[in-house]
C-alpha cells in the first residue's frame, strides 16, 4: 500500500510552526525519514538580529545524480482562530479537503515529496544509483537568513554535491498540473528619504517641506518603463509600496519623508544595472536644497531560468502522466528558496495549487495530495532510472 501523502500532511499541520517556531514539525519529519533508513540532521543557525532557526537536511543512497527535494515546513500566521471552520492546525478532513495552515504552503508539498521518496527507496531499495535528499529550511516565511542559504552551505561543507532539485511551492493557479516554475524573476526593494527643514505651517519661508519632493520622486519612479518582457519572462514591475511622513500635526512642516518600493525584474537586467537605473532616475528629479537617500535593502535576488531539459523533461512527462495536462513552463509570480538552489544546482518548482496559501481555511484536496505524491513518485523512477515508474 502506498505511503499515505495525506496522513503525513495531517501530522505536518497539527504542528504549530509559525516562523520561526519549529514546532514539531521537523522532529515528525526526522522520526518518519529516520525509520525508514535516511541519514537526518537537525542543524540550528544564528545571526545578529534574527531569531535562531532550525532546519532539517536527510540523505539516503550514496554517488551521483544526488536529487534534492526542497521546501520549508515554516507557516504564516493563522489570525483569528475563530475565524477558520476548522481549527488551523488540527489539519481536519471535510468533504474531500483538508484544511490547516500550511496545507497548500507548503507541508502538503514536503508530505507528498516524503511519500513518494519512501515509497520509491522501498520498492527499489538504498542501493537505486545515486541519492536523495530532503533540505527543509524553518524559516522561509520569515526573513530568509537562518534557513536555506545557510543549510546549502552546510551541506557543501559535508560534502554533498546536487545535481538537480525540486521546490514543492505551490506552482498551479487552479488545476494540478497547470505548471512548473523554470524560474523567477529577481526582487529588489529600497528606501527614499527626502530631508529638507522642519518649521510651523503658518511660516513656510522659514522651512524646507520635503513632501512635495517625495512626491516627485515618486512621480518619476511611477513613470519608469523598466521593459517590456520577453519570450521568457514578463515585464519587469516597480511597485511603490509605502509613502510615510509619520507627522501627526496639522501645523508643522515636517523634516523628513519617506517611501518605500519593491521591483520584480526579468533576465533584461542585473541587480548592478537595475540599481543604477533607479540611482539615475532618482538622482534626475530637482529636488533644490533638499537632501536625497537612497538604500537598497540587502536581500535582493537576481533572476534565473533553469535550463536543465534532463529535469524538465523527466517532470514534464511525470505531470502529465498523472494529470493528462501538458504543464506550462513559467517564470510568472513572487520569489522563493529556489533563488538561492539555483546557485547550488538547477531548479524548478512544482508543488499544489495555491490559491488559498495565507488565507484563513487554507485546505487542499485530498485527491491532490495524493496524486502530487504519485507524479513525485513517476518522477524519481525517470529521473534516476528511465523507468516509467510503473
Amino acid at each position: 500500500m502506498p505511503t499515505s501523502a495525506v496522513a503525513i500532511a495531517q501530522d505536518l499541520i497539527r504542528c504549530p510552526s509559525v516562523t520561526p517556531a519549529e514546532g514539531g514539525a521537523l522532529a515528525s519529519l526526522e522520526a518518519l525519514l529516520g525509520k525508514a533508513g535516511f541519514a537526518v540532521s537537525r542543524v540550528t543557525f544564528q545571526d545578529e538580529d534574527t531569531p535562531d532557526v532550525e532546519n532539517l537536511f536527510a540523505s539516503i543512497g550514496s554517488g551521483a545524480p544526488h536529487f534534492v527535494f526542497a521546501g520549508h515546513t515554516d507557516v504564516v500566521p493563522a489570525g483569528a482562530e475563530s475565524d477558520w471552520r476548522h481549527g488551523p492546525f488540527e489539519g481536519t478532513i471535510d468533504n474531500g479537503m483538508l484544511f490547516g495552515r500550511g496545507a497548500v504552503d507548503m507541508k502538503g508539498g514536503i508530505a507528498a515529496f516524503a511519500a513518494a521518496a519512501l515509497d520509491y527507496v522501498a520498492e527499489k531499495g538504498p542501493d537505486f544509483g545515486g541519492t536523495i535528499s530532503f533540505l527543509i529550511t524553518g524559516d522561509e516565511e520569515g526573513p530568509a537568513v537562518n534557513g536555506t542559504v545557510k543549510l546549502l552551505q552546510w551541506a557543501r561543507e559535508q560534502g554533498h554535491v546536487f545535481d538537480a532539485c525540486i521546490v514543492g511551492e505551490p506552482t498551479n493557479p487552479d488545476v494540478l498540473g497547470d505548471a512548473i516554475k523554470v524560474g523567477r524573476r529577481g526582487s529588489l526593494s529600497g528606501t527614499i528619504t527626502v530631508r529638507g527643514v522642519q518649521g510651523h505651517a503658518a511660516y513656510p519661508h522659514l522651512a524646507d517641506n520635503p513632501i512635495p519632493g517625495l512626491v516627485r520622486l515618486l512621480a518619476a519612479l511611477d513613470a519608469l518603463e523598466l521593459d517590456k518582457g520577453n519570450e521568457r519572462f514578463q515585464p519587469s514591475n516597480l511597485e511603490i509600496v509605502s509613502a510615510d511622513v509619520g507627522n501627526p500635526a496639522f501645523n508643522v512642516i515636517p523634516a523628513r519623508a519617506e517611501a518605500r518600493f519593491n521591483i520584480r525584474y526579468n533576465d533584461e537586467w542585473t541587480l548592478e544595472s537595475l540599481k543604477a537605473r533607479i540611482t539615475e532616475t532618482l538622482e534626475a528629479v530637482d529636488l533644490g536644497n533638499l537632501a536625497l537617500g537612497l538604500e537598497f535593502k540587502r536581500d535582493a535576488s537576481e533572476s534565473f531560468l533553469t535550463r536543465d531539459e534532463v529535469l524538465i523533461e523527466a517532470l514534464s512527462k511525470a505531470v502529465e502522466a498523472e494529470t493528462g495536462r501538458v504543464p506550462e513552463l513559467s517564470t510568472g509570480g513572487g520569489t522563493s528558496d529556489a533563488r538561492f538552489i539555483k546557485n547550488y544546482c538547477p531548479v524548478v518548482e512544482f508543488g499544489l495549487v495555491g490559491q488559498t496559501m495565507h488565507k484563513v481555511d487554507e485546505c487542499v484536496a485530498v485527491e491532490d495530495l495524493d496524486r502530487l505524491a504519485a507524479i513525485y513518485k513517476k518522477f524519481l523512477f525517470s529521473y534516476f532510472s528511465g523507468a516509467d515508474g510503473n
